[in-house]
């Protein structure tokens, strides 16, 4: 029965003291709808912040049994996701949700996306104008760049919303260098080359409100 599914959300953070309450309050009770059973949880992984952002996340679990914050030395945001995706899958996840820190996304897709099988469901920009021409370049030049060397075609290879299934993610993870900054990329690289599913769903963003760039 899917909603007996074990759920693991993964969120990287970096310096996110003034956000990561409010990123919690956003997504907690998507984890509890969610539950497993019980078996479901929320990962925030700090990836080295200097400022409070673990000491905030550790003061959230008081009433959120289901969250479970980490700290490790600073990576990066590609070596941090990937610390969150071996996290999930060694404590037996069935779906791994990644999404970033910053609080702009819309969590409808999610519930909209419960009765697909799929390998992965991916969000893609349509609806991203307010990010501005920089960040559409880039995910032109991105796609561009994934074409010419990989010979696949991806609509947003990059987006910080993904929802995947673990016994897929498990038998391609190892082929992601450990320090890859890139590592969401490469992953729907690779999905795509070995031809799994992968559908992709508009998502809506509302403005950041502060906080860190990973470094």
């Amino acid at each position: 029965e899917r909603n007996m599914d074990k759920l693991y959300i993964v969120i990287p953070a970096y310096n996110e003291q003034d956000n990561i309450e409010q990123v919690i309050n956003d997504w907690y009770p998507v984890i509890e709808k969610h539950n497993g059973n019980g078996q479901s949880r929320l990962i925030v992984i700090d990836d080295g912040s200097k400022d409070s952002t673990y000491e905030k996340l550790k003061q959230c679990t008081k009433t959120r049994p289901l969250l479970i914050p980490i700290t490790k030395p600073n990576g990066g945001h590609g070596a941090t996701v990937l610390y969150g995706y071996k996290y999930a899958l060694k404590n037996g996840a069935d779906y791994i949700f990644q999404t970033d820190s910053d609080a702009r996304h819309c969590r409808k897709n999610l519930n909209r996306s419960g009765n697909e099988d799929r390998n992965m469901i991916w969000s893609s920009a349509g609806e991203r104008q307010q990010d501005g021409i920089s960040r559409v370049f880039v995910t032109k030049t991105l796609k561009l760049v994934i074409r010419i060397c990989f010979g696949v075609n991806l609509t947003d290879a990059n987006t910080p919303y993904r929802l995947m299934k673990a016994e897929t993610m498990v038998r391609y993870i190892h082929l992601i260098p450990k320090d890859f900054n890139l590592s969401n990329v490469l992953l729907a690289v690779i999905y795509k080359k070995k031809g799994c599913s992968i559908k992709f769903l508009p998502v809506t963003f509302r403005p950041r409100q502060g906080g860190g760039e990973f470094h």
